[in-house]
């Protein structure tokens, strides 16, 4: 048997700018994780997970390619992953075989509400990482984020793939999106295997240094928010003469811009600084698009961090998962705490993973 797992994610600063390919944004891998399990089957292949119900969910090939039972609802993430594999198998002459995958998930609660950690990214990096294994590809890690954005743009065209990177090479990230219509394209023309050795336009990834001054915090307001139905509400909106679209791409640009050097300088303040203008950026969008981005329970959980002198934001798309705090490291959190607890806001206790580390190839 062979067992993967992918760590969760959570957006830092660059939401929404992201989805516009060169855009920058700046994301951590946590210590939750997506595990796939993977053990060799004859005839026919399988999908378990508590998510799709207490059976499991059979594929199998036919002149279509990958099949599942007809009484079967898809697995979007999973059977793309799969496919994307598949047609990098059949491309190196490689002899396809049969495999059963069982999915477990640390990033949701025990009533099954997602935290807004990137879950459908964590398991097509997970499903992605396993097949490498079994079918015995060498993939590197960039190459791997590739085969995985492959997979998720064939399910959703206009995603970033800012949780991918951030599940695939882990720890403090730099990213920008490449140009999902370039990248559809080269497969189209070139096969898997020509896209991944081809470069992608916009796609940037870097690693970066942890603040030592500073202790990351994450609470959630328990509102799951869905990231796919909040970024086309803005896309519906963008256009719309009341939008200065550009203006926030400009902004985010240099906020996120601002918190890389920050990183970069091991800046305290300076990384608080860009945390608080990232913030207003995203307050600003919300208040022209209407998406609910900043709900008030996030309001209350970053103006409870502005009263202890941190700074925090809401992290991914908002609209009820995650806000990030960034606190000085001796800050006294009591009162912060407190708040959350008062507003039905849930701390979780989260670390980056790994905590340090290079952008490795391997």
């Amino acid at each position: 048997m062979i067992t993967v797992r992918a760590p969760g994610k959570l957006f830092i600063a660059g939401e929404y700018a992201v989805v516009e390919a060169g855009n920058p944004a700046v994301l951590v891998a946590v210590d939750r994780f997506v595990r796939v399990d993977l053990t060799p089957s004859v005839g026919k292949g399988s999908i378990h997970s508590d998510q799709y119900g207490r059976q499991p969910l059979v594929w199998y090939r036919d002149a279509r390619g990958i099949v599942l039972d007809h009484d079967m609802r898809p697995v979007d993430y999973i059977l793309s992953s799969i496919e994307a594999v598949e047609q990098l198998v059949a491309e190196r002459d490689i002899t396809p075989r049969f495999y059963d995958l069982s999915v477990s998930s640390e990033l949701d609660d025990v009533s099954g509400r997602k935290f807004g950690l990137g879950s459908s990214a964590a398991v097509t990096v997970a499903t992605v990482s396993a097949l490498n294994q079994f079918y015995e590809l060498g993939l590197t890690r960039r190459e791997r984020y590739k085969l995985a954005m492959l997979a998720t743009i064939a399910v959703s065209p206009h995603a970033s793939g800012g949780d991918l990177a951030a599940s695939t090479f882990g720890g403090w990230i730099s990213y920008s999106a490449p140009d999902r219509v370039q990248v559809l394209r080269l497969r189209e023309e070139h096969g898997v295997s020509g896209t991944l050795r081809e470069n992608w336009d916009g796609f940037t990834v870097r690693r970066l240094t942890p603040p030592s001054g500073l202790q990351l915090l994450v609470g959630w307001t328990g509102e799951p928010a869905s990231t796919s139905r909040l970024v086309d509400d803005l896309r519906d909106r963008r256009w719309a003469e009341e939008i200065r679209y550009s203006d926030f791409l400009a902004h985010s640009r240099h906020y996120v811009e601002a918190l890389i050097a920050a990183l970069d300088a091991d800046d305290a303040e300076g990384v608080k600084s860009a945390i608080h203008g990232a913030r207003r950026t995203l307050s600003r969008l919300d208040a022209a698009a209407q998406v609910g981005i900043e709900t008030p329970a996030l309001s209350r959980l970053s103006d409870s961090a502005d009263a202890i002198g941190a700074a925090a934001k809401s992290s991914g798309a908002g609209g009820g998962d995650c806000g990030v705090v960034f606190a000085d490291v001796d800050a006294d959190l009591t009162g912060l705490l407190r708040e959350w607890e008062r507003s039905d806001i849930r701390h979780l206790a989260l670390a980056v993973h790994p905590a340090e580390g290079g952008l490795d190839e391997q």
